[in-house]
């Protein structure tokens, strides 16, 4: 009988401090998570350098919470997985020093994974991957469009020139007195209005399958602005609903774009801006009605934000590849997947 892969992973890219134990890439044994939300909330986003510091203080009892919890010891791992980027450099260091101690004291692989293999990976909790696939990975910190041809083969067809998607909640909200993190709000506010303020929808028509929020976001803020000025109070379910449609209008209508000029057998919905109730139910909807024949699987709600379960299954694919890390390994905050040129490709 074949000995089950044990992966014990560690997630600290940004203001999560979590470490899971993963078998055979499906299934979660523990998955700790320690949030620093309420620690950000004052300053309405994340301090680079509070979340470091929560990370040190947190990471060895959720190790250790992860370890009992999965009812696992250290000799009986496969190997050690980390997110080494993309995120925050002094938190990612805390997440990828501990990996490495842990990795060389017990005499374990050490396994490098990309952040955004890991909410890809997210959805492999739902189903199983067929390929070729296209995912839509939308995030606090990034939103890009990402073709594989097959499996451990990650492209970019498109992403954000600017703004992510949930960066750009996370702007708006504060304009609208939510706190960070504001997507969640926002989006059961928007679905008690209407688009009653059609602010633009950039880049829908270009060739391309790149994003763009920035300007979206101005026209949000200057009109909530302007309002005040006047003294007029805009209707808070209207204006959710209106910024909210104009993100959901993008990254449909480029997602379909997307699938047309690159045929796949399935489609991921991942990251924490996938967690949208109404970006969830068009993607379904329009996908379902343009490629009947394609199956679509969504990151489930408690595996959209970051957190070490979805580092570990990405981790164990790496792991079965392979990919392995030396007592080198750094933070690479700027990582990303390579881009595929759709012009010429």
């Amino acid at each position: 009988m074949t000995e089950p892969t044990l992966i014990l992973a560690f997630e600290s890219s940004c203001d999560e401090t979590s470490v899971a134990v993963i078998k055979d890439g499906v299934e979660v044994l523990s998955n700790i998570v320690a949030t620093q939300i309420a620690s950000h909330q004052r300053f309405g986003g994340v301090v680079p350098e509070v979340a470091s510091r929560h990370h040190i203080e947190q990471i060895t009892k959720c190790t250790d919470e992860a370890l009992a919890e999965a009812g696992v010891s250290y000799d009986q791992l496969s190997a050690v997985a980390v997110t080494y980027g993309p995120g925050l450099v002094g938190s990612l260091l805390v997440g990828v020093t501990a990996a490495k101690t842990v990795a060389w004291a017990h005499h374990l692989p050490l396994v490098p994974v990309n952040h955004m293999t890991g909410h890809l990976y997210a959805a492999r909790f739902v189903g199983e991957f067929k390929y070729p696939q296209l995912a839509l990975l939308v995030s606090g910190g990034h939103t890009e469009l990402v073709y594989m041809v097959e499996e451990h083969q990650y492209q970019i067809i498109g992403e954000t020139r600017d703004d992510a998607a949930g960066e750009a909640y996370d702007k708006i909200g504060r304009v609208m007195g939510v706190n960070y993190p504001a997507g969640k709000t926002v989006d059961e506010w928007a679905a008690k209005g209407n688009d009653t303020f059609h602010f633009p929808r950039a880049m829908e028509k270009e060739a391309n399958f790149d994003f763009s929020f920035s300007g979206l976001k101005s026209a949000f803020i200057n009109t909530v602005h302007n309002a005040h000025q006047r003294g007029e109070t805009l209707n808070k379910y209207e204006l959710a609903a209106s910024f909210q449609q104009s993100v959901v209008d993008v990254l449909a209508e480029k997602t379909v774009k997307a699938l047309h000029r690159y045929p796949a057998e399935q489609f991921i919905l991942a990251g924490g801006v996938a967690a949208n109730h109404g970006l969830r139910q068009r993607l379904q909807h329009d996908l379902s009605k343009e490629f009947p024949d394609m199956t679509i699987l969504q990151a489930p709600l408690k595996y959209c934000g970051d957190n070490a379960a979805m580092i570990g299954a990405a981790g164990t694919v790496n792991y079965l590849y392979g990919d392995r890390a030396g007592w080198d390994l750094n933070a690479v905050p700027g990582l990303s997947f390579p881009r595929m040129n759709p012009v010429t490709e």
